[in-house]
Parts: structure tokens; sequence; C-alpha cells
């Protein structure tokens, strides 16, 4: 058993790997599909919105409110705004934003891909002669490699003010210095940090999705399976992915 789970991981990355390289070669290639990119940029951004956002205002309170409640124990409350500020812009932005919204997206460019693979429409693609890499693939890849840094910097401009806000209410910060002490320790770098992570896991996400649809198996049940497993490497590889992109973020600019 484990030797068939160990081929199965080992062709699942291969395949990945395989699609990376197909939809990069195709970059370059005509058509554009310029209209596909702008639907897609709103299926997956302006679609997500209010997920991306509210979950980030969210999160911006909480770890603020947290970190007041244990820094001011040690005399350190006024240095929450940076905190939790560092905190959002370097970690939490990007990997909720993913995470979310690239759960959303994925698991439906699965589901979309799959249905179609069902139907015999890919196969009809090919059949005519289309490029369905280049139809299908590439103009989500174009369209999540933008969203997603837009979704991003969005995020973190809510979870930073959200923090704010809930410091002046609950612990009756004075937002002036708050927001002095804040942008005196976050600098360019830090936010810098979250947007490249960010166009890494769009990326990521989309070819996930892509390929699990691609390689769907079983028919509307194995649509399902597809579909949830979707959900799970998503999530695992943001994580994943997000660690070994920390270090070497770390160790290229600290």
């Amino acid at each position: 058993m484990t030797d068939t789970l160990l081929r199965r991981t080992t062709m699942w990355y291969g395949g990945l790997g395989l699609l990376t390289a197909t939809v990069g070669r195709n970059l370059a290639l005509p058509p554009s599909y310029g209209r596909l990119v702008v639907r897609e940029i709103d299926t997956m951004g302006v679609r997500s919105l209010g997920v991306a956002l509210t979950a980030s205002i969210f999160t911006g309170m909480v770890f603020a409110i947290q970190s007041a409640v244990n820094m001011a124990r040690f005399g350190a409350e006024a240095y929450v705004g940076p905190v939790a500020a560092l905190a959002i812009l370097r970690e939490l932005g990007p990997v909720l934003t993913a995470i979310l919204v690239g759960g959303k997206v994925a698991s439906g460019i699965t589901a979309e891909l799959g249905s179609m693979k069902v139907t015999e429409q890919i196969d009809a693609l090919r059949v005519l002669g289309v490029n369905y890499i280049k139809r299908l693939i590439v103009p989500r890849v174009l369209a999540a490699l933008i969203v997603f840094p837009l979704l991003t910097a969005l995020s973190d401009v809510l979870g930073v003010l959200g923090g704010m806000a809930i410091m002046y209410f609950e612990r009756g910060a004075d937002p002036y210095v708050y927001w002095n002490v804040t942008t005196y320790w976050v600098v360019p770098r830090d936010f810098l940090t979250g947007i490249f992570k960010s166009v890494v896991f769009g990326g990521l996400v989309t070819l996930i999705g892509c390929y699990n649809g691609l390689d769907m198996r079983g028919g509307t049940e194995g649509l399902g399976r597809a579909t949830t497993a979707t959900v799970v490497h998503v999530t695992m590889g943001v994580i994943i992915s997000d660690f070994f992109l920390t270090k070497l973020l770390l160790i290229i600019f600290w």
C-alpha cells in the first residue's frame, strides 16, 4: 500500500510539473484570449471580494486584540500596531487570501474542467485542432497572477485598519499614535514580501485546480472526489510553499 501511495504521489507531482511547463511554453503563443482573461478576473476577483475582505477585517481585529491583551502584561502595548501589521502583511494576508479564495476558485476550476472532460468537450477541442491548454488553462493562470496580488493588497489594508479600529474602540488607543508607530517599523519590503507570495500562491492554486480537473477519472463520482481533493491540495500546497518562500525571502532580503 505504501508503494501505491508513493507512486500516486510521484505521478501527481510529476503531472503538475509537466502541466506547469506546458503552460509556460504556451504563454507567449497566439491567440491571446484576452476576453477570457477578463472574464476569469471577474470570476476569481470580483466575486471573491466579499470572502477575502471580510476574513481580513476580522483577522486583523482578532490578532490586534489578542496581541494587546498579552503584550500589556509586559508593558509593550504600544507595539501592537507594528506587530499586527507585520503579521498581516507578511503572512496572514497572502496565506488566508490564498486558502480562502484559492479553495473556492480552484475547486470551481476542477469542477468545470472535470465536467468538460466527462462530457468529452476537451476531446472535441482536440479534434477541432484547438490548443486546449492555451484556451482553458492559460487565461485562468494569467487571471490568477493579476487577481491574487490585488486581493492580498486590499486584504492587507483592511486587516491593518481593522486592527487599528479595534484598538481604538476596545483599548482606547490613539489612532494617530498607533498609525505613526506602525509606519515607523513597517517598511515597503514587508508589504512587497506578501505580494510576491500571493503571486506564487495564485499560480500554484490555479495549476492545482486545472490539473485535478484534467486528471479526473471515474465519471461524476470521480468529479466529486477530484473537487474535494483540490481543496485539500490547495490548503496544503499554500501552507507548505509558504514556509519555503519565507525561507527564501529571508535569505535574500534579511
